[in-house]
């Protein structure tokens, strides 16, 4: 059975007492673009990502505010910043890095334990669930077709009841699988029923 992909690219959401800390009272995130999922998009507004000797620039905030703030950097974005994050889902955020936050009026946070490199991840509502006879937190393959063709094992289900079907892989993903916009994939279960564990 068929899944739409979204690619994702590194980004930040924010709760909304640091988004206050970084941007100022009353402060509210501009809109750009609609995401994948419903209501959600990504903000005009960029942050800084930085780390004693490096940096990354123009960092996305994606709307809506967060219980807690979370980053989520590419696994080449590691080696720029000479820092180590795990690869989680989000909000699986014990024991992952720390890194400092800038704004563009140079007020900053420095977060711990809220940076992580995402897991691949399917979202899908309880219906899409039934329909493909997996679960929550069930852990599935995805195939990509095409001229750099794919599989990658690893990729979680997400149920939840405001979802959207769609597979979020970050840009490094897409970009090996030679992924377009538009593309699908195929979902694959394992005959041995594996689960996410949360840290």
């Amino acid at each position: 059975m068929q899944v739409p992909i979204w690619v994702s690219n590194r980004h930040i959401h924010l709760s909304k007492e640091d988004a206050e800390k970084l941007f100022g009272e009353w402060f509210e995130l501009t809109k750009k673009n609609d995401l994948s999922q419903p209501w959600q998009y990504a903000a005009e507004e960029c942050l800084v990502l930085k780390w004693p000797k490096w940096e990354i620039a123009k960092v996305r905030i994606l709307w809506p505010y967060r219980p807690q703030t979370q980053v989520e950097i590419l696994m080449a974005d590691q080696f720029k910043l000479w820092t180590m994050a795990p690869i989680r889902l989000s909000g699986d955020l014990k024991w992952s890095a720390w890194i400092t936050i800038v704004a563009p009026n140079w007020n900053e946070i420095t977060i711990d334990e809220w940076m992580i490199i995402a897991k691949r991840h399917v979202h899908m509502l309880p219906s899409d669930a039934e329909t493909y006879g997996v679960q929550n937190n069930q852990i599935v393959k995805i195939k990509c077709g095409g001229e750099r063709g794919l599989i990658f094992d690893e990729v979680v289900i997400r149920v939840t009841d405001t979802s959207k079907l769609d597979t979020h892989i970050d840009t490094e993903e897409w970009n090996a699988a030679y992924l377009k916009t538009w593309d699908v994939a195929e979902l694959i279960t394992d005959w041995e029923v594996r689960f996410y564990t949360k840290n």
